[in-house]
């Protein structure tokens, strides 16, 4: 097991919230930044409200009603944090890691000799953010994953130099990222970081695999990935060099996304994978400008080229893009990899699920390479009522924002099994009947107006009703007068052989879902 001496002193400056201050809200008022119907980042008065990260909208919605919700724009906070990078490269460490829009990554141990010591170094880090009228927190330890911890900590924590596995004990294992290990370490009695630091690290690898593995290097202090293997005789970086220095950024992405897939092809063939992806755009007046993204191996091509994009867009409206003589643009781009380790290939977790095939994988992302990042999708299980709101559709390549127990409840009103076959993306317009022809309605005691004999469904010729189950009621944000929804849905079962879900909403009838 490597310790935490083996490893560089990492500095992590961390602005927080930083995806509500890139939309603009300062004036404390209760405010939401969502992505795919869950919460990312909330202000400190919505967080006093009781809203928290990886919560269901609908969830922070009732525990805060005059909560404010704006949705993501990832591309606006590369912009915005793009200001913060350039200072701090300019003004106090030279060399630096975007981890993501808001939180920067950095070798500590020479810009601290230079400013004096570590704590001189976290000194100037939060004042050098702050004079751009942002917060800023700053912690420093032996990795990059403990740096951040005592960066949310407080502001200037350092962590003493071989001190990673005592400051992290005490954390609960959910802080390691991994909801699924962390849900079995809980089953097991093990709760916090120190418990399960003091595993075995063989018994850890026999029965958590090489997540578990990666999760066990990080709670003893090290790093979460082994030493780098890349040399000089081993470079990776893939360049193209445009013989017309370039100025639409959509080309420059094209090219982007070609690169990428060359990269992830050359580092497959070496059998390794990186920790990282440094950008390098040089422009026609004989400049070099770089920017370094986290990648893990889970970025998809296109994924890749939506950060060169963003970073672009950026440094275009800064003008730093133009040459400002006769040939403005950019003369070559490259990617090069960064943080080079093994591949240890794809394992079964403990309970027996797999990961994503690597062909399926790399398909995938030659599709999304072609026709959009949001192209290729899989499905996730997260929380809902209805089985059209039990499950997300997430790009491959991307990481969920909520993990798998976002899927729990309690879900009042919760459709129980068995499930439908068929769950309709666009509800199918229906008209159940009685006897005489007329509507069947449900009254607010959820009684029926008559008993349902014929329904008719969109496309399909009417049938008999022969079995029904229902209505049960829904009542979801009753709250608010805009957003509230009322529902019943009924299982109805017609003589032609077929089951539906129907879901009845003012007055009107809906097929929701086909049983079979």
């Amino acid at each position: 097991m490597t310790g935490a001496s083996d490893s560089v002193r990492v500095v992590v400056i961390w602005v927080p919230d930083f995806p509500v201050l890139a939309c603009g809200t300062r004036d404390g008022a209760p405010v939401a930044v969502v992505h795919r119907g869950a919460v990312v980042a909330c202000s400190a008065s919505a967080r006093a409200a009781g809203v928290r990260r990886r919560m269901r909208l609908r969830a922070a919605q009732a525990r805060c009603p005059e909560l404010r919700v704006v949705e993501r724009d990832l591309a606006a906070e590369v912009r915005m944090f793009e200001q913060v990078v350039h200072r701090v490269e300019a003004e106090v460490v030279p060399r630096l890691e975007v981890i993501r829009p808001g939180l920067i990554a950095a070798p500590a141990r020479g810009a601290a000799r230079y400013w004096g010591g570590e704590a001189q170094l976290s000194v100037r880090l939060a004042d050098t953010v702050t004079a751009l009228g942002l917060p800023a927190r700053v912690g420093i330890a032996d990795s990059t994953f403990a740096a951040a911890l005592a960066a949310r900590r407080g502001d200037g924590v350092i962590v003493p130099v071989d001190g990673n596995a005592a400051f992290l004990a005490p954390y609960p294992v959910g802080v390691l990222g991994v909801p699924g290990l962390a849900d079995l370490l809980k089953q097991l009695g093990i709760r916090t970081v120190g418990d399960f630091a003091r595993l075995p690290a063989g018994r850890v690898a026999e029965r958590l695999g090489t997540e578990g593995v990666g999760a066990h290097r990080v709670a003893c202090g090290g790093q979460a990935r082994p030493v780098s293997v890349r040399t000089a005789a081993q470079d990776h970086t893939v360049r193209r060099l445009f013989e017309v220095p370039e100025q639409q950024t959509d080309a420059i992405v094209f090219v982007a996304v070609a690169l990428a897939d060359e990269l992830h092809e050359r580092l497959a063939a070496a059998g390794v994978v990186c920790a990282r992806v440094e950008a390098v755009v040089g422009t026609a007046d004989g400049r070099t400008l770089t920017r370094i993204f986290r990648h893990e191996g889970r970025l998809s091509s296109r994924a890749v080229a939506e950060r060169v994009r963003g970073v672009l867009a950026a440094w275009s409206e800064r003008g730093l893009l133009d040459a400002g003589g006769t040939e403005p643009g950019i003369r070559r781009l490259a990617l090069r990899p960064d943080g080079i380790s093994p591949d240890t290939g794809s394992q079964g977790a403990f309970d027996g699920e797999r990961d994503t095939p690597v062909e399926v994988e790399r398909a995938a992302a030659r599709v999304q390479a072609v026709l959009g990042h949001r192209a290729v999708t899989r499905i996730i299980e997260v929380g809902g009522r209805g089985p059209g709101d039990r499950i997300r559709l997430v790009p491959v390549g991307d990481v969920p924002d909520d993990g798998p127990g976002a899927a729990g409840g309690p879900w009042p009103g919760r459709l129980p099994a068995p499930h439908p076959a068929a769950v309709y993306p666009v509800r199918r317009p229906a008209r159940l009947t009685g006897t005489d022809g007329t509507p069947v309605g449900v009254a607010g005691r959820l009684e029926l107006s008559a008993e349902p004999a014929f329904l008719a469904v969109d496309g399909r010729r009417r049938a008999g009703v022969n079995g029904w189950a229902g209505p049960w009621p829904v009542l979801e944000q009753w709250w608010t007068r805009d957003s509230g929804r009322r529902i019943a849905r009924m299982q109805v079962t017609t003589d032609d052989g077929h089951a539906w879900l129907l879901l009845v909403d003012r007055g009107r009838w809906w097929v929701e879902a086909h049983y079979g």
